[in-house]
């Protein structure tokens, strides 16, 4: 199944962000408006009333109202959403300006002279004549056609000493209306806005995106016959530096495992094939004509010997493989090496007396690992060095131990290694001179033999396994191969 375009997640997630941002930013610009028309509202009805009362205290007495209305009431004139009312101290309406819409109760607006019209007042905290007017004094409630009314009820007391009432009040529909207009404005803004940023935060990611996909058309073009090949796209972005890097790393390891499997596959095919060669080419001189019973057992001896060395060649091969599995299973354990290559150089005696070589231990170091893998790399080196050392001569073990790592070096007299050999005589299949790889012989080569080829191979697995190294020095003196297991 198809992923999910991630132009389009990011331009979503970018969207969502965007969206979030805006319904933040948009809330807090409607409610510092709502504050600030609110605040503006409340000074102007804070004004209106106190400029009531302090016209009201002039006047001598109640009668007084009434002749002065018309003077009263200019104070909410010009302003259409402004109301006052007042009203003398028997609870009657004096005047009034622009007041229909500020009670709730129908009959309230039109009382007659009569009438108490300060029952109906809504429920406001009403301010003595003495107190300050303030904004806290300030009440909500809902005129008679719902209208939203914000007012405030204030006593003022005339010469004469008796005490009239004011209310002023404004209707705030228009402020409701320029309210939600605003809001809807904002959520208009804001939905144009996301679609916008979606649209564009698209566009530009998937600009951005342009390396990564020249990036694919480069990999596409690595194929197993160009393995060769690396990954390069002009000006990439810093934070795909690394990514490329790592992709032609992993490229050049590709490419030179499968260089070393191709060289495996032909190596391993040329040796396994001279054996076979000599078998059938002894089996073809012995079938041209009758032969006696020695020959023919000395040809199945000679066909035999061959099958040895492809047996130990096979044998190599299949270890080689498994210990390159990652699951590959050591045993480690802690001995003492130079008890343990006391033990390997009394195994190898009788070749070595045969060989008139002399087989000297010396050294000890406790040691963690493998015990028959330590072994078996050891034995390479031995049966290696056997080979080469001249008669007479002598095949120094040693081990020495340094407070990060334990040397076990297998050294020989015998014919110098060039500098140019010393590393790559640890490859599979490596020979110095090729032209003896056919002569028989066990155990593996140092340079030039008639081995497998993949005995030194195999000292270096075993050392990569354990995390140690393995590596040769050769002069006139001797040639030594240095085993180096490092200390936990």
């Amino acid at each position: 199944m198809r992923g999910r375009s991630l132009a389009a997640t990011l331009a979503l997630a970018f969207g969502v962000t965007t969206l979030a941002v805006f319904v933040l930013v948009g809330s807090f610009l409607y409610l510092a408006l709502e504050k600030q028309i609110k605040a503006q509202d409340d000074l102007d009805i804070v004004l209106a009333a106190r400029h009531a009362r302090r016209l009201a205290e002039e006047l001598d007495t109640s009668k007084g109202i009434r002749e002065h209305g018309d003077r009263l009431s200019s104070i909410v004139l010009g302003n259409e959403a402004m109301s006052m009312a007042m009203f003398d101290p028997d609870g009657r309406r004096v005047i009034e300006h622009n007041a229909a819409e500020t009670f709730a109760a129908p009959g309230a607006a039109s009382g007659t002279a009569g009438d108490d019209a300060r029952s109906a007042l809504p429920p406001l905290t009403r301010i003595p004549a003495s107190a300050r007017i303030t904004e806290a004094a300030i009440g909500d409630w809902t005129g008679r056609n719902g209208a939203p009314i914000r007012g405030i009820l204030t006593d003022t007391q005339l010469h004469d000493g008796e005490v009239a009432s004011v209310l002023v009040a404004r209707n705030m529909s228009d402020r409701w209306l320029l309210l939600d207009r605003y809001r809807d404005r904002l959520n208009m803004a804001g939905a144009a806005g996301v679609i916008l940023a979606m649209l564009l935060s698209y566009l530009l990611i998937r600009a951005a995106m342009r390396p990564l996909r020249d990036i694919a058309a480069s990999a596409s073009l690595v194929t197993v016959n160009r393995l060769n090949t690396r990954i390069t796209v002009a000006r990439v972005p810093s934070e795909l530096e690394a990514l490329v890097a790592a992709l032609n790393a992993m490229l050049e390891r590709v490419d030179h495992g499968f260089q070393r499997l191709s060289r495996f596959t032909a190596d391993l095919a040329h040796d396994m094939r001279t054996p076979l060669g000599n078998m059938r080419g002894a089996a073809e001189v012995a079938l041209a004509r009758p032969r006696s019973v020695d020959e023919y057992e000395s040809l199945l001896a000679s066909n035999l010997e061959e099958c040895d060395r492809l047996s130990r060649m096979i044998e190599n091969v299949l270890f080689l493989a498994r210990a390159e599995h990652p699951q590959f299973a050591k045993h480690m354990r802690e001995f003492d090496a130079g008890q343990e290559l006391t033990r390997i150089a009394e195994y190898f005696e009788g070749i070595a007396d045969e060989a008139n070589v002399r087989l000297p231990v010396t050294g000890a170091a406790t040691l963690t690992a493998d015990l028959e893998l330590f072994r078996r790399a050891v034995s390479n080196l031995l049966a290696n060095a056997i080979r080469y050392t001249p008669r007479g001569g002598e095949i120094v073990l040693d081990a020495s131990a340094s407070a990060d790592e334990v040397r076990v070096t297998v050294s020989n007299q015998g014919e110098p290694i060039a500098p140019e050999h010393l590393e790559r005589i640890f490859d599979r299949f490596y020979r110095i001179d090729p032209s003896r790889s056919s002569l028989p012989s066990s155990g593996l080569s140092q340079g030039s033999t008639g081995s497998t080829g993949l005995g030194l191979a195999i000292v270096r697995t075993i050392m990569e396994l354990h995390g140690g190294t393995v590596h040769a020095e050769s002069d006139a003196k001797s040639t030594r191969f240095i085993l180096t297991f490092r200390r936990v």
